[in-house]
């Protein structure tokens, strides 16, 4: 990856050959009232993920109660190349991206 690409859109000076080729495409589908989507990857793409909007919606405290609570929850939809990507990859990847998502600070942990 082109680590001038953010500099480059910045200034307006990409060009198509600097985005024609992704290999991951994050949506925020949440950006437009969006809250689940099943997104589809296109060659020469690896793997696709979507946000929806966050939601305050009822769950319940535990799996043995009875009692609700209000929680905010945004759904995420994934799709990879399985001649990539295998299902057990993404399934981690996606816990990986749903505790930084809980834990914005656990992510600057992790960068070396």
């Amino acid at each position: 990856l082109d680590v001038l690409i953010p500099t480059q859109a910045a200034e307006g000076n990409l060009s198509g050959d600097d985005i024609s080729k992704p290999s991951f495409t994050l949506s925020n589908i949440g950006a437009i009232g969006g809250t689940y989507m099943s997104p589809v990857v296109l060659p020469p793409q690896v793997a696709i993920g979507a946000m929806g909007k966050i939601q305050r919606l009822p769950r319940f405290v535990d799996d043995d109660s009875d009692q609700l609570e209000a929680v905010r929850i945004m759904r995420m939809s994934w799709g990879a190349d399985h001649r990539a990507v295998d299902g057990a990859t993404m399934a981690r990847f996606s816990n990986l991206w749903k505790s930084y998502c809980e834990n914005p600070s656990s992510m600057m942990f992790g960068m070396r």
